[in-house]
């Protein structure tokens, strides 16, 4: 993007077109929500998202990206209104309202005191379903919506005036382009540090969809770290919508992966005979599940494995993909309990360049582990895998 784009040229507030195809695929891909009220506010997001992230690519010539995945989506609609998206390293929340007064930009507290989810701008979108448009109307940056917007804490929302927004979209990218450092967000304070018992009981909790608001159920510090933590946001999801465990390994081996889990890349390498004819007492001896991922721009591939006629003992895996097969010195693929808490040795190094980071480890059945790797890769969101 350069000043001789179209930025300079589009309208103030954009208006955009919204196709009856548009809308029956949001509709559509908006069902798997456990309420009438999560569909339509899934609905609306998918809206904004199959509608503005087309325009910004034809339009501008920009490339967005939905943060952290599509996949994972559904969990955060299931729970509050909003959706994050990318462009390289600048983040902005589109806030989706079907509200004919366009007298204020109202963000859920989650977009803004979640340190993982603050934004550096979020954008205000009308959105009329019965016409087929939607308007960007104006937008604010974080650090504006703490230092001058209003908190509710019935409902627990910052709001900014219309006033006070910036209405021409054309300021954001030409500063986006001009400043990239300029700042946008406030620093705010770290949530605490949930015990994996706490988490267990909040989940027990907040799991019944009749709960129509299991957002105030809560104290924010409670709710914000649950959030926080991607396994137990997507946990919750799961749990709201009647769902079994998505994400346990021996389920994996012996059923066959979650669709879930699919979607967001795990997949088989098979060895020496044909998954499908073996029975369910040797498959986990001769399979590896795999996921891939997109590093610094270069391919890679975690691996777990159990090891045969050793029952609770696992490998865990992360190799290159590419031409030299080589991981660069640096990397380090590190694992967590379920609460995010280290244990002994469980951080490997790439010293140098290796062709691969491994460990193995014995494991109780139903322990929970979450991988992490440096430099993170794309479109990363914290996994709970069950062994």
């Amino acid at each position: 993007m350069n000043l001789d784009s179209p930025i300079l040229t589009i309208p103030i507030e954009p208006w955009l077109e919204i196709s009856e195809t548009t809308q029956d695929t949001a509709w559509q891909q908006s069902q798997n929500q456990a309420t009438s009220s999560t569909r339509l506010q899934a609905y609306l997001n998918r809206l904004c998202l199959l509608s503005v992230l087309p325009w910004l690519e034809e339009t501008l010539g920009i490339t967005a990206k939905p943060a952290p995945n599509i996949t994972a989506l559904p969990s955060f609609w299931e729970v509050v209104n909003g959706t994050a998206i990318t462009i390289n390293k600048t983040r902005l929340v589109l806030m989706p309202s079907q509200a004919i007064d366009t007298n204020e930009i109202r963000v859920p507290q989650e977009w803004v005191d979640i340190p993982s989810w603050t934004a550096d701008y979020y954008l205000a979108v009308q959105i009329n379903t019965e016409d087929g448009w939607l308007r960007i109307w104006g937008y604010t940056t974080h650090l504006q919506l703490k230092n001058q917007g209003s908190y509710n804490a019935r409902d627990r929302t910052y709001s900014l005036d219309e006033k006070d927004l910036i209405h021409d979209i054309n300021v954001l990218w030409v500063t986006h382009e001009l400043c990239p450092e300029a700042a946008t967000k406030k620093e705010i304070e770290p949530l605490p540090i949930l015990t994996l018992t706490q988490a267990n009981n909040l989940l027990e909790r907040l799991e019944n969809h009749a709960l129509a608001f299991p957002r105030r159920a809560i104290s924010f510090s409670l709710w914000g770290a649950l959030l926080e933590h991607g396994g137990w946001r997507q946990r919750l999801y799961e749990k709201r919508l009647g769902l079994q465990e998505q994400w346990s390994i021996m389920q994996w081996l012996q059923s066959g992966i979650s669709d879930l889990a699919q979607q967001l890349g795990w997949n088989y390498l098979e060895l020496e005979t044909s998954f499908v004819s073996r029975s369910a007492e040797q498959k986990n001896e001769s399979v590896i599940l795999s996921r891939q991922l997109i590093i610094a721009g270069q391919a890679y591939e975690l691996q777990v494995r159990s090891l045969e006629n050793t029952a609770g003992i696992w490998r865990i895996e992360l190799h290159s993909l590419s031409s030299n097969g080589l991981i660069p010195s640096g990397f380090k693929l590190r694992l967590l309990t379920e609460d995010l808490q280290p244990f002994p040795d469980n951080e490997r190094t790439a010293i140098e360049p290796t062709e691969k980071l491994e460990f193995e480890l014995e494991l109780e059945p139903g322990e929970g582990l979450v991988w992490e790797v440096e430099p993170t890769p794309e479109n990363y969101d914290r996994e709970i895998l069950r062994f």
